[in-house]
């Protein structure tokens, strides 16, 4: 199998529809439930690229993201955000939570809203990838 991608989203219906596209296109998937098991695996596996939904149970995407974005370890993972919520709503966050103290944190490599077309899922990730 190719590089491993994971895949941190609480609904399983994601999961799934993302493990497939990941599959048939080459590259090897990770689970994981929610942002909490999501950074236990970021530590366990290190990942070639993080596919991260935004709001979970049990720590959300945001806090993971950038808990990611300022861990010198971890911080050249690339993402690319897939959630229901608007790209603008998600860097809006950000914004905030550097402005109450936090480090600033680039945006995501890519940001891909729900619904996604899983030939455009596998392409966004080729591209990001490299």
């Amino acid at each position: 199998m190719g590089k491993k991608i994971l895949v941190v989203d609480d609904d399983p219906d994601v999961r799934l529809f993302t493990q497939a596209v990941l599959e048939e296109n080459g590259f090897t998937p990770l689970m994981a439930n929610n942002g909490e098991e999501g950074e236990q695996m970021v530590k366990r596996q290190k990942p070639d690229l993080i596919v991260l939904d935004i709001l979970m149970p049990k720590e959300s995407g945001i806090r993971l993201y950038r808990k990611l974005k300022t861990d010198k370890e971890f911080k050249d993972i690339p993402v690319v955000v897939l959630s229901g919520i608007a790209e603008k709503s998600f860097l809006r966050s950000q914004k905030v939570l550097t402005e109450f103290g936090g480090d600033p944190v680039p945006e995501p490599e890519a940001y891909m809203e729900k619904p996604v077309d899983g030939d455009v899922l596998a392409e966004t990730i080729k591209k990001v990838i490299g």
